[in-house]
Formats: C-alpha cells, structure tokens, sequence
C-alpha cells in the first residue's frame, strides 16, 4: 500500500522531492491532488510503500 509522506506546491518541488528520496534509495510515486492539474502549479502528493514511511518521513525532515 502506498502513503503519501509529503505534499509538494508544485510539480518542480515534487521532482525534486522524488529524486531526492530515490537517491536514498526509496521507491517513490507521484501525483497530482487535483484531477484538472493546472500545469506545473498543481500541488503533488509524494507516495512510498507503507514499509517505508518512517525513515522517508526522516529523510523528508533532513531536506
């Protein structure tokens, strides 16, 4: 089951926060909360497995 462990203002800050966490080694998902994105400025919700929620949640607060 996928958790969402951190929600980004915008699609560039969710990029970021994805390849951030994939270089810790994390399986990462994104999606946008709106189902009409507006471009780049839709705010994005950052998932990973439930088994990993804690320690993404501690890398997310080292950011």
């Amino acid at each position: 089951m996928w958790t969402v462990v951190h929600i980004a203002p915008n699609k560039k800050e969710a990029q970021r926060m994805l390849q951030y966490l994939t270089n810790e080694g994390f399986l990462v998902k994104v999606r946008p909360i709106t189902l009409h994105a507006d471009g780049d400025n839709t705010p994005v919700e950052i998932l990973v497995p439930e088994s990993e929620v804690e320690e993404a949640l501690e890398m997310i607060s080292q950011y």
